[in-house]
């Protein structure tokens, strides 16, 4: 009796792609091939995919809430939230190393004018842009571990609190109108 044969797969082809380790954390777009624009060398570009982009390419969030979710994100990675804080290993008496720029400081101010647009930290919208926008924990992961105040939530409810919380944010930086009320 035969046995089916596996693909062999060369150690080159291996470099090429994401590792195994990356492959378990979520989906690659297919390759493209191009021209490096310094070398001309041909490459290849494997692009992660992100929730937002995944969620837009679905159809589950508007073009406005997957910008709103862009603009979170920055604002979060500017203010520098996430970032491990290290020391000095050399200290300079009157270096000014450990204060924050003036884009830090506006960024956090507009990071923590969303999250009060949000509900504040506690509340489910707020804690899921805090964590699956901001911090880029996948969804799963965030409804499985973390959740609202730390209860977990399926999954299903989970993405439902996303696309409310971007709504939200789509509303809080502008990008659709204020509806009226009568």
């Amino acid at each position: 009796m035969a046995g089916k044969r596996k693909a062999k797969t060369s150690k080159r082809d291996e470099a090429l792609g994401p590792s195994k380790w990356r492959l378990q954390h979520g989906g690659f777009s297919e390759p493209v091939r191009e021209a490096d624009p310094e070398t001309g060398v041909p490459v290849q570009h494997r692009r992660a995919v992100d929730t937002l982009g995944m969620m837009l390419a679905n159809g589950n969030i508007t073009p406005q809430m997957h910008e709103a979710g862009c603009i979170f994100r920055t604002l979060f990675r500017s203010a520098a939230i996430d970032s491990m804080s290290t020391s000095q290993l050399i200290y300079l008496p009157g270096s000014t190393a450990g204060t924050m720029s003036n884009r830090q400081v506006d960024a956090r101010r507009r990071v923590l004018a969303a999250m009060d647009a949000l509900g504040g930290h506690d509340s489910p919208a707020g804690s899921c842009a805090w964590f699956v926008v901001g911090l880029e924990i996948s969804v799963r992961e965030w409804a499985a571990r973390r959740g609202w105040s730390g209860r977990p939530v399926p999954q299903p409810i989970a993405g439902g609190m996303l696309v409310a919380a971007l709504g939200i944010l789509a509303m809080h930086f502008g990008l659709v109108p204020r509806s009226r009320a009568a």
